[in-house]
This record gives C-alpha cells, structure tokens and sequence, in this order.
C-alpha cells in the first residue's frame, strides 16, 4: 500500500512582508503542516525569526507548525517555543551535546519531538534516541538558505531510516531541493513528509505546486 505522503511549505520561501497572509494562503491551498526554520547566524549562516513572530503566526491557521531549530544551543530555547504554538520541534543532532535530555524536555512541554541531521551525518548518530523521538528531518542540502539543489547522495540515508525506523510510529521528513521532478525518488525512498519552499512559493499557485509535488511523490 503507498505511504500517504505529506506536504510541509517552509515559509523561508514566502513573502515575508505578508508573512500571516502566506500562510493563510498555502493553508487554504491544502498543505498538511507548517515548516518554520529558526535560524541564528551561528549553527547555519543566517538569522530567520523567533518565538514572538511565531506567536503571532500561530493566529493565523490551525495546521501543525513544524518549528525546526537550526540554532546552537536550542535548549534554553525550548519552553519558549513551545509556548509560542509549535505542534513539534526539531532539533539538530549537531547542535546539541545534551539530545536526549532537550528530547525529554520537548515532549514534557507536550509537543512532538524531533531531531534533524545534515547531510554529512550519517544515520547512525540516531541510534540512541530512536525510542524518544515523533520525527526524523534528514536535510538534503547544507542548512542556511533556501532554493538550493537537493543532495542525490542523501536518498540512500532517507532508505537506511526508513528501516531503522521499522514499525516505530516516526514521521520521516526531507528538507531541502524537494521539487516536482525528484519527489517520487524521495518517497520512494522512505520520506513520509516532502518539505518544499520554492517549489511551493514559486508562481503564485499555491494549490497547483502543492498538488503537483504529491501527486508526483505518490505516483
């Protein structure tokens, strides 16, 4: 039976100037959640937005917001996004000496929680928090930018999670270069969840990008 494939815009790609109506917008055009990256200029090279703005976004739409933590540390961070509406927050393997310890801090704030690893992590570095986390983000480009070309090499990573993860109930997200054409490639390759900015934001038809990069990945 095909895996029911999910789409998650990442804002990074919106018109930040009309931000809360952006996302109005791929709301009513069908997406399944929110991808909000946090950004500081430190862990990746540039500064996006923070618990505030998220606070107020959140009375924008009733979807998950899917706040992905590219910031070092992110622990002292934590309740603070939680509190500001995040349905599930992801933190970076890389970034965070003490993973298991924010993974438990995470879900006593009752939200989801989930851990990202860049493309030159390899798999194994999940191992050890397999049983305490709701999602895996495999990056599949260099974190910092958005509109960057998706890394081929990560497809055989997506596949070795998608057996790590077994009958665990663990969403997989991609993130990074998710476009029309390479879409059945990822979920075949394991992907539960497509992250796509400009393949989302590109054009102006919302409904139609979307549509069009699920119907690809389900094909």
């Amino acid at each position: 039976m095909p895996r029911e494939i999910k789409i998650a815009p990442s804002i990074l790609s919106a018109d930040f100037s009309r931000l809360g109506d952006e996302i109005s917008a791929i709301d009513a055009a069908g997406c399944d959640s929110i991808h909000i990256d946090v950004m500081d200029g430190h862990f990746v090279p540039n500064i996006t937005l923070g618990a505030p703005i998220i606070a107020d976004l959140r009375k924008t739409t009733e979807k998950p917001f899917d706040v992905h933590l590219m910031i070092d540390p992110a622990q002292p961070f934590l309740e603070e996004f939680a509190n500001a509406g995040a349905d599930t927050i992801t933190v970076h393997v890389e970034a965070d000496i003490h993973l298991d310890r924010s993974l438990q801090m995470i879900r006593s704030f009752g939200k989801k929680a989930g851990v990202s690893v860049n493309p030159s992590t390899p798999a194994s570095a999940l191992e050890c928090v397999m049983e305490k986390i709701d999602q895996i983000v495999v990056m599949s480009v260099n974190p910092g930018f958005g509109g960057q070309s998706f890394i081929e090499e990560q497809l055989s990573k997506i596949s070795t999670i998608r057996e790590m993860i077994g009958d665990r109930v663990i969403e997989l997200v991609v993130d990074g270069g998710v476009k029309v054409d390479n879409a059945a490639r990822i979920a075949q390759a394991g992907a539960s969840t497509l992250v796509a900015g400009s393949a989302v934001f590109s054009g102006g038809d919302y409904a139609g990008n979307i549509n069009a990069i699920r119907s690809a990945a389900t094909r």
